[in-house]
């Protein structure tokens, strides 16, 4: 069995950038992770974490052996958080 992995990056998204998805404008969220890489993922996924500031922080991504997204959870508070 392969070891899951883990991608960390930091995301500070206004809640007018996220209505774009909501307008179907758009419908994945691109950022660079903190090894470097980019990596784009469904906006969907990190919907849990919306507030009516947006969404902003530290987050890890869980993805299988096979890149087969697992979840999301966020590392701190961040900035702009209630």
């Amino acid at each position: 069995m392969t070891a899951h992995q883990y991608i960390r990056f930091r995301l500070n998204l206004s809640a007018d950038q996220y209505l774009k998805v909501y307008q179907g404008i758009a419908k994945n969220i691109n950022v660079q992770a903190d090894d470097g890489r980019r990596i784009a993922f469904p906006a969907q996924n990190i919907k849990a974490f919306l507030t009516h500031k947006g969404i902003y922080g530290h987050f890890e991504m869980e993805l299988t052996a096979e890149n087969k997204f697992v979840g999301i959870k966020k590392l701190d508070r961040g900035f702009g958080s209630a």
